[in-house]
């Protein structure tokens, strides 16, 4: 049994062996913001959420049922909420949560990096502020949310009690092998792909990263000497990509090409994964409002690394997408978890 911050891991519920290569889609659905100046709770404005069509479209014509994990602004604005409820009430996504708190009422923690993570904020406040968000989806999307994504990855030392309390079933929080201690945020840096179960019945499916290259299979215990501040100024992780012999890759059109994502898919099946999580921001479909598509035409780009990637995914590996309370359904069965 193993713990990170109050999450205890009862079990590892890895897919079986004989599983079909599997993909959910989790989208962190909310405002758009200045990614680079300080948090505000003024931030919310929604205009992405009318370019999502733009994605919708391609997931609907490869038969994926992406979760939208949406936040407090999304949750709360009517135009936002009348696309996102006619997909849902057509069977067309699911509807999760994403607790954001500098735009997540009650406003009393003071706004600054530590506090982005609603792990770090007092227990009842961040219990607090995800009762609001959870209110806020189930009165206008007429479902209660059971999906929980944190904000900037954030979990805390109660969180998946409060999560529990809430009837959250679903955690897609964890970031495997990766640390945000830096800025004040939660390290998962020995947390792998696999998917948990957590006392008493909160299923974790991580992101999925994994290694690339020569010493791939040594990834979790180089990889963080590697990126440590010293090896960042002595460019360590890129000399290590740039010959081929160590990479941390995230299945993500967010920084990553769609090459990047075969490469790291070919890598997680040859280490056996058999469930894979495709993630990104809603607000990148708005050109402008994320570094990872200034423009149109690099917008343009993203779509083309998204329906490049789900072409390889299913028509060369053959793969399958389930909802992630599908696989939720599937896992907690392996477990005789009854739901």
């Amino acid at each position: 049994m193993s713990r990170f911050d109050g999450l205890t891991v009862q079990q590892i519920l890895s897919p079986p062996a004989d599983w079909p290569l599997t993909l959910t889609v989790v989208i962190d659905t909310e405002e758009e913001f200045d990614w680079s100046a300080p948090f505000a709770s003024t931030n919310t404005t929604t205009k992405n959420i009318s370019y999502q069509p733009l994605a919708q479209q391609i997931f609907r014509a490869r038969g994926i049922v992406p979760t939208y994990a949406v936040d407090y602004p999304v949750a709360t604005a009517p135009e936002a909420v009348a696309l996102l409820r006619s997909w849902l009430e057509a069977g067309e996504v699911e509807i999760g949560a994403h607790l954001q708190p500098w735009v997540t009422p009650p406003f009393v923690e003071e706004s600054n990096a530590r506090h982005s993570y609603p792990g770090n904020l007092p227990p009842a406040l961040e219990r607090q502020k995800l009762m609001v968000l959870t209110d806020a989806i189930a009165e206008n999307f007429n479902c209660r949310p059971v999906v929980y994504k944190a904000g900037r990855y954030g979990l805390g030392p109660a969180t998946a009690g409060t999560l529990i309390e809430l009837g959250y079933t679903i955690d897609t929080s964890v970031v495997p092998f990766t640390s945000f201690i830096q800025d004040g945020g939660p390290d998962f840096s020995e947390f792998d792909n696999s998917p948990l179960l957590a006392a008493p019945r909160l299923l974790v499916l991580p992101l999925s990263v994994h290694f690339v290259g020569r010493f791939a299979n040594l990834g979790g215990r180089f990889f963080p000497a590697i990126n440590s501040p010293q090896g960042r100024r002595l460019r360590l992780p890129a000399i290590g990509a740039r010959l081929g012999l160590l990479e941390r890759l995230r299945l993500s059109p967010e920084g990553h090409s769609a090459e990047d994502m075969i490469r790291q898919t070919r890598a997680a099946i040859a280490n056996g994964a058999r469930l894979l999580m495709l993630t990104y921001h809603s607000s990148t479909l708005l050109p402008g409002a994320t570094p990872y598509a200034r423009n149109e035409a690099e917008r343009d780009v993203f779509l083309s690394v998204i329906e490049r990637y789900l072409s390889f995914f299913q028509d060369e590996c053959g793969g399958r997408s389930l909802t992630v309370t599908q696989v939720a359904e599937a896992l907690f069965g392996t477990a005789g978890e009854a739901r």
